[in-house]
């Protein structure tokens, strides 16, 4: 062989050999640095989990990722925190917002168009009166909102937080988490919002006044139903996609059958039938507590609640609050024991605050309807929540392990002499100090504010919200496919 063919041939495998050195030495740093990729950044910040879409903060960098929606143990595991890591970084799923910046449509977790009813179904209920042809009030300013009634009205307030939160999410200068925002199309929505102040509606204006031969709360009803059933958006799924708070139990008596296609935000099902409202559609959302939120570091331990159980409220009730009666006389004359009556009038929510506070145990007993504010005026006191209501449900039980920080007993059982003072004394005062931890950490899941903030009640029930649409997005594809079949045949 010349010269010539065998120079060409020791350069070309010098060349491979050399390229091959330099493709290991590469491979070997990428592996090193896995943080440097040739995958673009953007197909990192979008990570599915739980079937829950989740995005990195905006413009954060080297910052933790919080992983949603996980129990305290996954946490542990999965970020090596230890059982004493705030609970916000284990359970909220929210993402970040920086104050001056809007957030971006294409990275939230939900985006709700919401109808611009006139005032009279929200804000012009609570007595506000905007200028001609204004239907939202000024959110800009916490100073400038309009307030809600205290008293009793406040517990069932979810669809006036819910709103003020949406009017906010499209205002640059008000930090809140950016797991909904508003949308103005309805074709770019993932879910339609109906801003009807349904418990304030019916707790104010539900009995007649004067001449009227309906009820303004009666009226509203017979309204929106004509409103909502004319909309091109409540025609094209049925209303499938639409979102209705009602969360008095008597709120949207009048309605609700009509508009029972909607997704319902609710207290529970006690007053529906399951074809109206169901926990395969519907979001049952906490009441807002009255007692006053103890912080963490002034809540009493174990050994400064003298009381073993508190129950302070109605008595005597109809259907399933029978048994509040019955437990009343086993409990009466039990010297660590407090069941009395109460309401709220005058420092009734101060006195009972106090004794909640006081105390290792409060009991949520069933009354009219399965649940009442009792349970979150007790976690709101980290008084350790004895559940003794056999038709509740619970908020965001999905994601919230209700049995580490609290007790639930059976009827039957709870009625039986001495059965529940026996389990009672039986929880040592370690059992008792871990559920009261955790009490301190998933308190800021049931706190109603504005505006909102990661992980509060506000985000988690747009969270809870976002878990519902993938199932109605199933059921609307799945009934399509035949009705597009029958179509396509009678076009041929």
């Amino acid at each position: 062989m010349s010269e010539k063919g065998i120079l060409p041939s020791r350069f070309l495998f010098c060349l491979i050999t050399i390229s091959m050195f330099l493709l290991i030495i590469s491979s070997s740093f990428l592996l090193q640095f896995s943080s440097t990729s040739f995958i673009p950044r953007s197909v990192f910040k979008l990570i599915l989990l739980n079937s829950t879409s989740v995005f990195l903060k905006a413009n954060v960098e080297n910052e933790p990722m919080k992983l949603p929606f996980m129990s305290s143990k996954d946490s542990q595991t999965a970020t090596g925190t230890s059982s004493n890591s705030n609970s916000g970084n284990r359970m909220a799923g929210s993402f970040g917002r920086q104050k001056g910046k809007k957030c971006d449509p294409g990275q939230v977790l939900l985006r709700v168009y919401m109808y611009d009813l006139p005032p009279e179904f929200h804000f012009g209920l609570l007595g506000w009166k905007g200028k001609p042809n204004q239907t939202w009030p000024d959110v800009s300013k916490q100073s400038r909102i309009w307030p809600y009634p205290g008293g009793l009205n406040l517990q069932h307030s979810i669809e006036y937080w819910l709103t003020l939160d949406l009017l906010s999410s499209n205002i640059a200068n008000i930090g809140r988490p950016c797991t909904t925002i508003r949308v103005m199309n309805s074709s770019l929505a993932d879910v339609i919002f109906v801003p009807f102040f349904s418990s304030l509606s019916y707790n104010r204006y539900s009995k007649l006044r004067g001449k009227e031969k309906i009820s303004v709360n009666k009226m509203l009803q017979r309204k929106l139903v004509q409103f909502l059933m004319n909309q091109d958006g409540w025609k094209r799924l049925g209303g499938k996609d639409h979102l209705i708070v009602a969360h008095h139990p008597n709120s949207m008596l009048d309605a609700r059958r009509q508009l029972g296609s909607a997704m319902f935000v609710l207290a529970d099902f006690g007053r529906y039938p399951v074809e109206i409202a169901n926990v395969e559609k519907d979001i049952i959302a906490p009441y807002m507590h009255l007692v006053r939120t103890i912080p963490g570091g002034e809540s009493p331990p174990f050994d400064q609640r003298p009381t073993l159980a508190y129950f302070q409220g109605a008595i005597y009730r109809k259907d399933g609050g029978v048994i509040r009666q019955e437990l009343y006389y086993l409990l009466k004359d039990e010297k660590d024991v407090h069941f009395t009556f109460g309401s709220i009038q005058g420092d009734g929510v101060k006195n009972a605050g106090q004794g909640m506070a006081s105390s290792k145990f409060c009991l949520n007993i069933a009354g009219d309807t399965p649940s009442s504010n009792r349970l979150f005026d007790a976690i709101a006191s980290h008084c350790v929540p004895v559940i003794i209501s056999d038709e509740i449900e619970l908020p965001f039980e999905d994601v919230l392990d209700y049995s580490e920080f609290c007790i639930t007993v059976h009827s039957p059982d709870a009625i039986k002499k001495g059965f529940l003072l026996n389990l009672l004394r039986g929880i040592k005062q370690e059992q008792w100090t871990k559920m009261w931890e955790r009490l301190k950490e998933v308190v800021q899941h049931f706190e109603y504010q504005y505006p909102s903030q990661p992980g509060d009640a506000v985000d988690m029930i747009w969270e809870a919200v976002s878990r519902k649409v993938p199932s109605v997005r199933f059921k609307i594809h799945k009934s399509n496919r035949y009705i597009k079949s029958h179509h396509l045949v009678n076009s041929n």
